[in-house]
């Protein structure tokens, strides 16, 4: 089947492959693992998933799809200290909301006894020992990349005692730090990954699943590969910094093969290349730290680079594996704009948002020839990029809300809103013509008034009278008051990930501006929390979580445009 999909390809289709879709294509021509295809996503439940992981999400669960694979999860919850079934609980849904679905779960402690039987095989073959030394101590002796490292003191006790000593690791009675069991291979090896790893430590903290049954955990270069072989992976897909893991990686198959006298099936480790986003940082300590200091309102706070956040901001899951299906899978790391996923989102939305009318910061209009108590209820396409979302009425009256900044008293030439003398269409409804504003004390506009022409209702004849300004506007007698969230970048640098400075210091303390005072149409007491929402003429929003009948929230999810890269050039 695959020689047929290449001799009909085009070389355009041939070159759009990723590597990793041209090594897969590679191995299923050469009939290896018998044309099965099976991959794994496997986070670490310590936290929630960020952008970054999506990226593996869609590379992970995208080649099983392809080639009608399977893709498990698997929770790498090998360090109880950071583990937790609010972080389990997170992931599912995350994965789920960008659109994938998974073969099977696993969890690496589901093989912890098959782990404890392969490090006890190791250790009566001579390729494990148990080290007394502080971690200091092996620090040390492990040498410089290009110094080879010095053999522990205890590198060659005998395997009875090394037996025992194993054994006692995962008692109650173990002290954390005291021992360590390590891999015997070579600590010569310019691979500092070869000298002599530590296999499995002592950890007395709880599992979020094992509960105290165990008091020994694997290290993660254990636990990694041999899962990925318990579970019959064929390839196992990951990100750069494994490349140097990848011969040890190779090595522990090759015990476990071994061991168990088999040799028809190994899986296969392929890199590829990060994504970092500019004034973006994907550590998940560091995101970690921001949330329990407070400088951020949890995981979710839609100013992090976490899936969730995204969500809470008003991200599509399709606009972000468009994004992360343009930008490409690569050897190379590199830094990508976050401009890019913006300018994703937007192009999403455009096409699924609904179209509202929201003032954010208001002053009062009244219409001075309009009927006192009169009101109209006028239609409003609901996204004019698709005919099939239908409309909604919006009820227009003598008093208004407008933006401020559309009305200026005097104006240059090239200002095409409101003025006086001048005229400009009410979206959706009349042409008016600005009469005269009134100030405060202080000289505010604290009213404008605008007389409009009725011939010119959206849709009559006169309505075609060419005016160069249309603005947006609510009733202020038929609108609700919501509170607006607008969000900047987290971070002022565009690199902070390498930054020296302390990451607290490079934190945008202007990072979340919070309106109270903006107005919306009641329409919008329909919506729920998720639904897309464009308001007209200022960007792309989408009501909050925290939201309620009595007090609308909305997040700004993104501009009409990129206004910030030209803020950037100032």
């Amino acid at each position: 089947m695959i020689t047929e999909i290449k001799e009909n390809s085009t070389n355009e289709e041939k070159r759009s492959l990723s590597f990793v879709e041209q090594l897969v294509e590679e191995d299923l021509a050469a009939g290896k693992n018998g044309g099965r295809i099976q991959t794994r996503f496997p986070p670490e439940p310590n936290g929630y998933l960020h952008i970054g992981h999506a990226k593996a999400i869609c590379m992970d669960f995208g080649i099983a799809e392809k080639y009608n694979g399977v893709c498990n999860l698997r929770f790498d919850d090998t360090n109880p200290t950071k583990e937790n079934n609010e972080y389990v609980e997170n992931i599912l849904n995350d994965i789920s909301w960008l659109g994938f679905k998974w073969g099977n779960i696993y969890y690496a402690s589901d093989y912890f006894q098959q782990l404890w039987d392969f490090a006890i095989w190791m250790i009566k073959q001579g390729k494990a020992y148990i080290d007394e030394q502080t971690s200091e101590q092996i620090a040390q002796q492990k040498g410089t990349p290009t110094e080879p490292g010095s053999p522990s003191p205890y590198r060659d006790r005998p395997t009875e005692e090394n037996l025992r000593l194993f054994e006692q690791m995962n008692t109650p009675e173990a002290v954390e730090g005291s021992m360590v069991l390590r891999a015997k291979l070579d600590m010569a090896n310019p691979n500092m990954h070869f000298r002599d790893p530590i296999i499995y430590r002592i950890i007395h903290t709880p599992h979020h699943r094992t509960g105290t049954k165990w008091n020994a955990y694997p290290m993660y270069d254990f636990a990694h590969g041999q899962s990925d072989y318990f579970e019959g992976v064929t390839h196992s897909i990951c990100t750069l910094e494994f490349v140097p893991h990848r011969p040890l990686y190779d090595l522990f198959i090759d015990f476990l093969l071994e061991k168990d006298g088999k040799n028809d099936y190994r899986p296969r480790q392929i890199e590829f290349n990060r994504l970092n986003l500019t004034y973006t940082m994907m550590s998940k300590r560091k995101l970690l730290a921001l949330v329990e200091e407070k400088k951020v309102n949890g995981w979710d706070d839609p100013r992090m680079p976490t899936i969730s956040g995204m969500r809470r901001r008003g991200y599509s899951p399709e606009s972000i594996r468009k994004f992360i299906d343009s930008i490409g899978y690569t050897k190379f790391d590199a830094l990508n704009d976050m401009a890019l996923l913006e300018a994703a989102v937007r192009d999403d939305l455009n096409k699924r948002a609904t179209r509202v009318s929201a003032v954010v910061d208001p002053v009062k209009l009244v219409i001075t020839n309009y009927p006192e108590g009169q009101t109209e209820e006028l239609e409003a396409i609901n996204n004019p990029e698709n005919e099939a979302d239908g409309i909604h009425h919006i009820t227009f009256s003598r008093n208004l809300w407008i933006e401020r900044e559309d009305f200026m008293e005097e104006a240059p030439k090239k200002f095409f809103r409101l003025t006086i003398g001048k005229e400009v269409r009410l979206k959706n409804a009349y042409i008016i013509k600005c009469t005269g504003c009134t100030k405060d004390d202080n000289g505010n506009v604290i009213e404008i008034q605008a007389e409009y022409d009725p011939l010119s209702k959206s849709g009559l004849e006169g309505a075609n009278r060419k005016v160069k300004g249309t603005l947006h506007w609510v009733s202020s007698d038929h609108c609700q008051k919501a509170e607006v969230r607008i969000y900047d970048r987290l971070f002022n640098v565009e690199n902070p990930s390498a930054d020296e400075r302390d990451f607290h210091e490079l934190l945008n303390q202007d990072s979340l501006k919070v309106i109270d005072n903006c107005y919306v149409e009641n329409y919008l007491t329909e919506k729920k929390p998720g639904e897309y929402l464009q308001f007209q003429r200022i960007g792309y929003f989408v009501l909050d979580p925290d939201s309620t009948p009595e007090h609308l929230v909305f997040n700004k999810t993104v501009g009409l445009k990129d206004t910030w890269a030209k803020q950037k050039t100032k």
